[in-house]
């Protein structure tokens, strides 16, 4: 008997072994695999790919680091596998964020303030240290996981140019060899060859903030095999992150960074290459073109205004952002979901309520890979285009919404009464003429400490009745505003909130600020051209808020508050620029579900 059974065990042995292992799906989704799961068996390997262009002018084409981690099923039986792809600048460490690295806020609009500091990157280690999160996730599900460092970081020949051409076609030619079309070499500067005999042509890529930017970048080339996409938190437009309506305005947590600062930032690559880099591209090309006197839109930020590339594209855009991300502000996720939906591409997005990051639910991520990657016909492209985390759930339990906005939202106009320097009213019956009310700026005074207040002549404040019922606003308020300025210069801040302003322990994200923008009146015509104020004159000009989909409970009231310096995000002038506001000239226009209010 024992010699019966040790012979069963062993046909049984190698009965596995003969079958091959193989991705697996299940509810239209990749399941893990037991023969994928192990991190023992996986093949991890190092290689550079040619790109088609030099940027760090030593007269060679730039080559990326690439770092493959695989199952051994695609060396030892054959298996292809499509492929998770992410790029990334901050693999080799970034420089550190002492305050003499950003720029002085503290000066007159139209100045440059103090020089800030150049910091140098220190790499760290020998080679760059890839995030093992998506290997994790991916690899035990049948897909091979890539990654690579963007031009001029970690083992990366080139220069980072933050939104310039190059960062785009790195990723593209990294696409490109895993569908056979470019050249991958074992060694930075050596001559052999190394294919990816592994990979089906099918690739996704995926990643957060910057990481999440490079997918559009390399999806804006229209690279063949690149099927799918979903960018997290992605910067879609450097001007967007660092302008607004013309004003020079500074991403949230960062006061003062700019575009030349991110340069340094995330300069991480080859030490003796650095000085070139840093003379051409930051000290001339951004230097030049950054224009941190005017704030205009030039040529300069629409090279990286990532919106004008879209023709080529052809990838399926799964887009996630949170609606309160001031880092990364939500409208870089919907200006291009927008687009790409007017292109007929398959599209959805996911909006959570908190900050920056987040992920969409991984089987919302794994039904898009799964369908896009794989062909498996689980009907992703007939889900909902949108999806949308309701203010007290979890991220992983989103409510699904034909689109976004909501196509029940219609707009609703809502008129100013005076009230200063308390509250004014808001109303959607135009009230018999206001006349006009003025504020003085000073940056002294936070957005939320002025909200807050019973009377302040820092800003002004318009509201709501108090809701008798829940008020959900989806879609981009707009405001229209009359306004005179004191001096030739000013900031132009806007908060929508929700009062009373709850600041106590069971306080959420979602409960005092419901979306908020900025402008330069000089940019009253359009933002590629401003022009000085004429002190005391009144100028018209139109501009959004933020994206937003959020129900006000009722019991609450609406607030528009207008105020001049924002603490966190604008330049600091010297206090006492007056803002006076034409109340008959200026409106608020909120998309409300239901169309009423």
């Amino acid at each position: 008997m024992w010699t019966t059974f040790v012979l069963a065990t062993m046909a049984n042995v190698y009965a596995q072994m003969a079958e091959k292992a193989e991705p697996v799906f299940m509810n239209g989704e990749a399941q893990v695999v037991e023969a994928f799961a192990n991190p023992d068996n996986w093949i991890r390997e190092d290689l550079w790919v040619e790109t088609e262009f030099d940027s760090d002018g030593d007269g060679k084409l730039d080559r990326m680091h690439v770092d493959v981690t695989r199952p051994v099923q695609t060396e030892t039986e054959g298996l292809k596998l499509p492929v998770v792809y992410e790029s990334s600048p901050y693999y080799a460490g970034t420089a550190g964020l002492d305050a003499d690295i950003f720029w002085d806020v503290k000066h007159e609009l139209g100045e440059l303030g103090r020089p800030r500091q150049h910091p140098e990157v220190t790499r760290i280690g020998e080679r760059p240290i890839i995030s093992n999160s998506q290997i994790q996730t991916w690899l035990p599900r049948g897909y091979i996981v890539v990654h690579s460092s963007s031009p001029g970081t970690g083992l990366s020949d080139g220069s980072p140019t933050v939104g310039g051409d190059n960062e785009s076609l790195a990723p593209k030619a990294v696409i490109d060899w895993l569908c056979g079309r470019a050249k991958g070499y074992t060694e930075r500067n050596g001559n052999e060859e190394v294919k990816a005999f592994w990979s089906t042509g099918k690739v996704g890529m995926t990643g957060t903030s910057y990481n999440g930017t490079l997918p559009l970048a390399a999806a804006t080339t229209g690279v063949k095999g690149l099927e799918a996409i979903i960018p997290i938190a992605p910067n879609t437009s450097y001007y967007h992150y660092y302008r607004s309506n013309g004003l020079v305005r500074s991403p949230g947590g960062y006061l003062g960074e700019d575009i030349d600062v991110l340069y340094d930032f995330i300069h991480s690559g080859d030490e003796s290459k650095r000085a070139w880099s840093n003379k051409m591209i930051r000290d001339t090309e951004m230097k030049n073109g950054q224009d941190r006197i005017t704030g205009d839109y030039n040529d300069f930020w629409a090279g990286r205004d990532y919106l004008n590339d879209m023709k080529p594209m052809k990838a399926a855009l799964l887009m996630s952002h949170g609606f309160n991300d001031w880092n990364v502000m939500p409208e870089h996720s919907y200006r291009i979901y927008n687009k790409a939906r007017e292109m007929g591409l398959p599209v959805q997005i996911y909006y959570h309520q908190n900050g920056h990051g987040g992920p969409p639910p991984i089987s919302m991520m794994n039904r898009w890979f799964t369908h896009y990657l794989f062909g498996v016909e689980n009907g992703v492209q007939n889900d909902p285009k949108a999806w949308i985390v309701r203010e007290n759930d979890a991220r992983d339990n989103p409510t699904p919404y034909k689109d976004y906005p909501n196509p029940d939202a219609s707009d609703v106009t809502f008129y100013l009464t005076k009230g200063a320097p308390e509250k004014g009213a808001l109303s959607t019956q135009k009230p018999a003429k206001q006349g006009m009310e003025t504020l003085v700026d000073n940056y002294s005074f936070s957005g939320s400490s002025l909200a807050q207040a019973e009377s302040t002549n820092h800003r002004l404040l318009y509201v709501t009745p108090i809701l008798s019922e829940d008020v959900h606003i989806s879609g981009i308020a707009k405001i229209k505003i009359k306004l005179a300025s004191s001096k030739p210069a000013a900031n132009l801040s806007v908060w929508l909130v929700s009062l009373p302003w709850n600041e106590g322990r069971s306080s959420k994200i979602t409960d005092n600020i419901i979306t908020r923008g900025w402008a330069d009146p000089q940019n009253y015509k359009s933002i590629t051209q401003s022009e000085p104020l004429v002190p005391n004159k009144f100028y018209e000009m139109e501009f959004s808020l933020m994206p937003d989909d959020q129900i006000i409970p009722k019991g609450q009231q609406i607030g528009l508050m207008i105020f001049s310096s924002d603490k966190e995000f604008t330049l600091w002038p010297e206090p006492g620029t007056e803002l006076t506001v034409d109340l008959d000239g200026t409106e608020l226009t909120l998309p409300i579900v239901g169309g009423k209010f």
